[in-house]
């Protein structure tokens, strides 16, 4: 463990004695967190103005890691900064957050002040490597409807972030195994240090006298040192001496005289200065030699609108399907980086589409059903048409035709069955869709029987809509971390064979991108949202993902560690599994921390670390007098 008074003790100690009251209150007023438990408790960094420069971080701010199931809040007391250590097999994500909460202010424009964060690629003793932008990404969490929420990435080059007086924020990092990576512990650092605002910076630039008098000596020294016939060579040693008079002028102006008490180094951030101030947040990832599966063995389909929800709002960058049949590429990308292989398409974006189709990443797409109204012969052989354009594709197998949501009675039933029937006379291997919420009314098959429905499919999928509510597993706003988790727990232990969302992006319409986002009234808080538009967080045209999603995402990976040690010793054993490490009991009982998810985890890697060592020895054995 490391915790942050090491970090400035490491940095040649404390500072002087003196206390400083907190930001939330004036004289120790408000909640003060971490005046007790020896944050700046005993510190002189005066009644002046703060030079964060010249101040260890750790007299200015706590900093401490959490879990990626956890929801900081802006109250979030602080809490000791100990080592990272994470594990994660290849092809996997795993992610944590760091914790920042001011202790005093040293801005001067109504913020507490701002950090920049660094990280150091991870390293093995091997001298493999994560790299920082590609394997190592850190995003800032940003509170929607109080929550924190959405991710919003931070830009590698210039990775300032904001803190606000008496607020707890958050940033949400991932590390990204290649199916590639070589087994091993990689190690690295990140370093969180107080900075002066851009503000600031941009204040303490040179006056127009001094950016006057620089221009002039540039200029005098550029007319002495440009090339010339010179009359003699004492003549041109008197225009370098004097040229050389000039520059050592230049470097006595006041505005560089930081740069002279620290021998031209100043504010830059290299590796001496983070030593000396950053609070250094020491990180270690565990991959174990396993592979994840490169196409997600639960079949997952989440639905992106385009009737009613954001067509107006996010434009024709971000959807992949307008009301227009438009389709991008970047929004594709984004949803199979995320490994959530699912949406609702038209044929008539197949053509741009057919690289995200066959992306073995991508386990199934819904097909809607566009004649499901009409009974033309003119809808009939669009039907035809896109069966057979689909069909001719290696992704068939991957394809579901989404005909109706959630038929009530007899007569929607007898559609779905006319439909399917077409359907198998173009295709004898189609696959159908139909979300089931009640049986049919008036019919011997009453909305209770369930036990009678699930004697029916030999497949079938579980789905989520506006319910369940708390305390059973859902994607709501305020929600726990592991009750968004714990969704694809439930799919698992419950034999369901694939998933339904039915939408990602449904918020209010709005005229432009960056208006407000605004969720839909009727529904819980989040419910139908998975991701936001980016141009609401920056000039960014990228959608900007949510905790929400990256827990999905967690979850079925967790159904891969669940599988593979079913493979090995059966699935009563990984139901067992669940139980055992107290991962899962049921919807209205399962862990509510993280640790029996690591437990869990444990369980099954080492199993298959020893295997992989056992068959690395295998053949190393010395017979002594045969």
């Amino acid at each position: 463990m490391e915790s942050a008074e090491s970090n400035s003790a490491a940095a040649g100690g404390k500072t002087q004695n003196n206390s400083v009251p907190p930001v939330e209150g004036v004289a120790g007023g408000g909640t003060s967190y971490g005046w007790v438990d020896g944050g700046l408790q005993g510190s002189s960094l005066g009644n002046g103005a703060i030079d964060p420069t010249k101040v260890h971080s750790a007299d200015l701010l706590h900093v401490w890691s959490m879990p990626s199931t956890a929801n900081v809040s802006q109250q979030e007391a602080p809490r000791q900064l100990e080592h990272v250590n994470l594990l994660a097999a290849r092809n996997e994500r795993e992610s944590f957050q760091i914790a920042l909460r001011p202790k005093v202010s040293w801005a001067t424009s109504g913020i507490a002040g701002s950090v920049q964060v660094q990280c150091t690629d991870l390293c093995s003793s091997a001298g493999d490597r994560l790299v920082v932008g590609q394997s190592v990404t850190l995003r800032r969490v940003v509170p929607m409807l109080g929550v924190p929420d959405a991710l919003v990435p931070i830009d590698p080059l210039n990775s300032q972030i904001n803190l606000l007086p008496g607020e707890t924020s958050a940033i949400w990092v991932s590390l990204n195994v290649p199916c590639g990576q070589q087994p091993g512990i990689y190690e690295g650092e990140i370093f969180i240090t107080a900075v002066r605002t851009e503000t600031e910076s941009r204040g303490e630039s040179l006056t127009k006298s001094e950016r006057y008098q620089l221009y002039r000596e540039l200029r005098s020294c550029l007319d002495i040192t440009e090339h010339r016939e010179y009359s003699s060579s004492e003549e041109m040693v008197q225009n370098l001496t004097s040229a050389s008079t000039t520059l050592r002028r230049m470097l006595d102006l006041p505005s560089f005289q930081d740069c002279q008490e620290s021998n031209g180094l100043g504010d830059m951030m290299d590796e001496d200065i983070m030593n000396n101030v950053a609070v250094r947040l020491k990180l270690s990832l565990t991959v174990w030699d396993f592979t994840l599966p490169l196409t997600p063995s639960l079949p997952a389909v989440f639905g992106i609108g385009f009737v009613w929800s954001m067509a107006p709002k996010v434009g024709m960058t971000h959807l992949i399907i307008t009301s227009g049949g438009s389709f991008n590429t970047e929004s594709v990308r984004f949803s199979a980086d995320g490994e959530i292989a699912c949406e609702f398409w038209h044929t008539r974006a197949l053509g741009l589409a057919k690289e995200y189709y066959s992306d073995p990443r991508l386990a199934a797409y819904a097909v809607p059903y566009a004649p499901i109204l009409s009974s033309t012969d003119s809808a009939k052989n669009s039907l035809r048409r896109e069966v057979e354009i689909l069909k001719s594709e290696a992704h068939w197998s991957k394809s579901y035709f989404y005909l109706w949501d959630e038929p009530l009675n007899v007569e929607q039933y007898h559609v779905i069955r006319s439909i399917s029937n077409e359907l198998q006379s173009y295709a004898s291997d189609v696959r159908i869709l139909t979300t089931y919420y009640c049986g049919p009314s008036g019919s011997e098959l009453a909305p209770s029987t369930f036990e009678a429905f699930v004697k029916v499919p030999n497949e079938w999928w579980t789905y989520v809509c506006m319910g369940p509510s708390d305390p059973q597993p859902n994607w709501h706003l305020g929600m726990r971390g592991t009750q968004h988790r714990a969704v694809m727990w439930r799919v698992w232990k419950e034999g369901g064979t694939g998933f339904l969302y039915w939408g990602t992006n449904c918020y209010e319409k709005a005229m432009i991108p960056s208006a407000e986002i605004c969720f839909r009234r009727g529904l819980p808080p989040g419910d139908g949202v998975l991701f936001y538009p980016g141009e609401v967080f920056s000039s960014s045209h990228e959608p900007v993902a949510s905790t929400r999603l990256e827990r999905v995402l967690s979850g079925m990976q967790d159904i891969e560690y669940l599988k593979l040690y079913s493979s090995k010793y059966g699935r009563e054993e990984g139901l067992a599994l669940l139980e055992k490490t107290g991962m899962y009991f049921g919807p209205d009982r399962y862990a509510h921390d993280h640790g029996p998810i690591d437990v869990m985890r444990g369980e099954v890697a080492i199993p298959e670390k020893e295997a992989a060592y056992n068959l690395q020895h295998k053949w190393k054995v010395i017979v002594m007098n045969p």
